[in-house]
């Protein structure tokens, strides 16, 4: 990945712009702040020649080649769609697949596929796989975002699919680490609070993020687990990140909060952006591109640290400017293995 190697005034941020085109005013914020990359999302896109020329500019604005993420899933999580980009299924499609080494080639297809439609428009970053696995009756914000309701099958998968992502040119971010399939409510709209014991997370919840430690970057999700710190979501909660994130899971990759501005976090977003820095994420996530909260955020935000430019430089690392190679016939190979 170009411009890998950053200095220590890099802010431990990436944040969201509000529209289709930078504005003078968010390109000299963005400029005075310089955070570590962007996110793009619906609001973002419009068609192929103005993402490119948005991603250019949002590098342009901090003068280096800044990661520039997507949440491009498949399915219902797409924030490219067509005409102008091709759809591609939500994971459970992959995990149904009785075959499971059908299962993982279309997994990998799926990754790769995905990381073309990225790299073409100069996005580099993807905020998947999801390795969370569901439980029964559990609310649907995973639903069919996961590969299944098995953590081995899950593991697999993601990990197939992630293999994909990096053959493409496009890093992924595995979430929502350390499990959020077993929440009963929507993280976007209020806090979930799961009961279950640490025994029981061990062997569904954490197994497939400790298959998958190796990956380069995580994002960690806004869920309260009693059983290990009943006060606190995994986000801001020093207990979940230092005990299961980094010790139990191993995961060592950089670590990502999830949105900021999600209702499951209490308190300003300054507050909420202190908490989770403070808590051991390396970045934290804010979306939405409103310059106000945006302002509250760098306000209580610090640069990336020692640890943080470490991950990111490996993270960055593992990135290449992908082969050429017929997308179509791997589109093609693609949808036959998905019919079985």
């Amino acid at each position: 990945m170009r411009g890998a190697a950053l200095s220590a005034d890099i802010a431990a941020l990436v944040l969201g712009c509000d529209g289709t085109v930078l504005s003078a005013a968010e390109r000299d914020f963005f400029r005075d702040v310089n955070p570590l990359g962007f996110i793009l999302f619906r609001r973002n896109v419009e068609d192929p020649a103005q993402v490119r020329a948005l991603v250019r500019d949002l590098r342009d604005a901090v003068g280096r080649h800044a990661p520039i993420l997507i949440d491009q899933e498949g399915g219902r999580v797409a924030r490219l769609r067509g005409p102008h980009w091709p759809d591609l299924p939500a994971a459970r499609a992959i995990g149904d697949l009785p075959d499971a080494e059908m299962a993982t080639q279309a997994a990998w297809l799926h990754g790769r596929l995905l990381a073309a439609t990225l790299a073409d428009l100069g996005i580099d970053v993807d905020c998947a796989p999801v390795a969370d696995v569901p439980v029964p009756g559990a609310h649907d914000v995973i639903g069919d975002r996961a590969f299944a309701m098995d953590p081995d099958r899950v593991a697999r998968l993601a990990g197939s699919q992630a293999a994909g992502l990096l053959a493409g040119g496009v890093l992924p971010i595995v979430k929502h680490i350390p499990g959020h399939g077993r929440a009963f409510a929507d993280s976007h709209k209020e806090l979930p609070v799961v009961g279950a014991g640490r025994a029981d997370l061990e062997v569904w919840d954490f197994a497939p993020f400790k298959a998958l430690a190796h990956l380069p970057a995580a994002m960690v999700a806004h869920v309260v687990y009693t059983d290990i710190d009943p006060a606190l979501p995994a986000s801001v909660s020093p207990t979940v990140i230092t005990d299961i994130v980094r010790g139990h899971i191993g995961f060592d990759g950089l670590l990502f909060s999830d949105d900021l501005s999600m209702q499951a976090l209490s308190g300003t977003l300054g507050q909420r952006t202190a908490a989770v820095l403070a808590a051991g994420c390396d970045v934290a996530l804010h979306c939405n591109g409103r310059m106000e909260e945006m302002r509250d955020v760098v306000a209580h935000a610090r640069a990336l640290d020692a640890e943080g430019l470490r991950r990111w430089s490996a993270a960055a690392g593992l990135v290449a400017q992908a082969p050429e190679t017929d997308i179509n016939a791997m589109r093609a190979e693609f949808d036959r293995l998905l019919a079985g």
